[in-house]
């Protein structure tokens, strides 16, 4: 969401119950979000697990993490158990999102996200933001692979970019930990952010 955006917003719900989301983004203060769904289509899937991880001074504050899964309210099949291990018996006790998302907002307040392909998980999050909160997330959000791709391709002009995370987390240095897993992914995105600040 743009400055303009937000500000916009803030100033028809700045004095509301969720007026903390508004606030000014801590500095060098980010939260590295992940999610697992039932799909890559943001209008038909549903989220599945959600986890979100400080980074702040120059550290990844995993103790200090928002880690859930969450019922879908309908079903997946098995290439979605697959790709991210968890079965319909894991989510069934789970709370719904429309129910978690109170509790992440008021977590999360204003502080920047950080993710890879962001918008994907804000567009999987949106419509239950708007039934809860009555308008998008504004928070600012950094997408890891469009601030990786200048400083790759100076590196290597010519060469071919693999912008996945397996691949940007190579070139960094970074582990791969636990893949298709929400937390996992959101610390490796984490990992990698810092190592790509620190060049």
């Amino acid at each position: 969401m743009g400055p303009l955006r937000r500000w916009w917003l803030g100033r028809r719900h700045g004095e509301g119950p969720w007026a903390a989301l508004f606030a000014p983004p801590p500095e060098n203060e980010w939260v590295s979000l992940d999610l697992e769904t039932t799909g890559l289509d943001p209008r038909h899937d549903a989220v599945l697990s959600l986890a979100a991880v400080p980074v702040r001074d120059d550290r990844v504050l995993l103790s200090q993490r928002f880690e859930t899964l969450v019922h879908p309210q309908r079903g997946f099949d098995i290439a979605s158990i697959r790709h991210h291990r968890l079965t319909p018996a894991e989510v069934a006790g789970a709370p719904p999102l429309r129910e978690v998302l109170p509790h992440f907002l008021r977590w999360l307040g204003p502080r920047r996200l950080l993710g890879l392909n962001i918008g994907f998980d804000l567009a999987m999050l949106d419509p239950a933001v708007r039934l809860v909160t009555g308008f998008p997330l504004p928070n600012p959000s950094v997408d890891l692979a469009r601030a990786y791709r200048p400083q790759a391709r100076l590196a290597r002009p010519e060469g071919v970019l693999d912008l996945s995370l397996e691949g940007i987390a190579a070139d960094l240095g970074v582990p791969v930990l636990a893949r298709h897993t929400a937390l996992g992914d959101a610390v490796t995105v984490a990992l990698a952010w810092l190592a790509l600040r620190a060049r």
